[in-house]
């Protein structure tokens, strides 16, 4: 004997329990994708910030990231700079100045290998996390707070370039000179391969 499963009354509580559960999935997706950072669709992405400074001039961050799929690597740069009412400038002579450059993914098998092309620079690795430091002293034109350097994507496991993971350059700097001790908030570029 066949005997059809008859539906909940919809008034009854395994009707009240399904709406409710499939309520609280729908709020729960809408906030995970308002909580996700974004990612650019195309391969190349920036980032910029900006503090005013004592001296009435404004500390600026410039962050590129570029990661065209055939070439299977990211190319990214960084710049520092002031900028007055006439436009871009470099520091003054008396300037100490440190910038950390950040390279992560939120894949946690993406192993960044990075290179570097600054003086006074050091890549400090942690897992797939690189950090880099660079020191300045003495001022100069806008050209010489300028970093470049490439990310090789690698899935740790496999040792293969991982090309499906985002890829996160962040930078700042803290600068130093007569009458002048501040940091810059970071300017982060992030994008996948393109």
């Amino acid at each position: 004997m066949d005997v059809a499963a008859e539906p909940a009354p919809e008034g009854s509580n395994v009707t009240k329990r399904l709406s409710s559960l499939v309520g609280s999935f729908c709020a729960g997706m809408t906030t995970l994708v308002l909580w996700m950072p974004a990612v650019s669709s195309a391969a190349t992405n920036n980032g910029d910030s900006s503090i005013p400074l004592p001296d009435g001039t404004t500390l600026e961050m410039h962050t590129t990231l570029n990661c065209p799929l055939p070439d299977k690597q990211c190319y990214f740069t960084t710049q520092a700079q002031r900028r007055d009412g006439d436009g871009v400038e470099g520091f003054p002579g008396d300037l100490w100045a440190r910038q950390t450059t950040t390279m992560r993914s939120m894949n946690k098998y993406n192993y960044l290998e990075t290179q570097v092309v600054a003086e006074n620079t050091r890549v400090f690795k942690a897992g797939g996390t690189r950090e880099v430091t660079t020191i300045y002293f003495g001022g100069g034109p806008p050209e010489k707070y300028f970093i470049s350097g490439q990310i090789q994507p690698t899935d740790w496991h496999t040792g293969q370039p991982m090309l499906t993971a985002d890829v996160i350059v962040c930078a700042h700097i803290q600068v130093v000179y007569a009458g002048v001790n501040i940091t810059s908030p970071d300017a982060c570029a992030q994008t996948t391969f393109s």
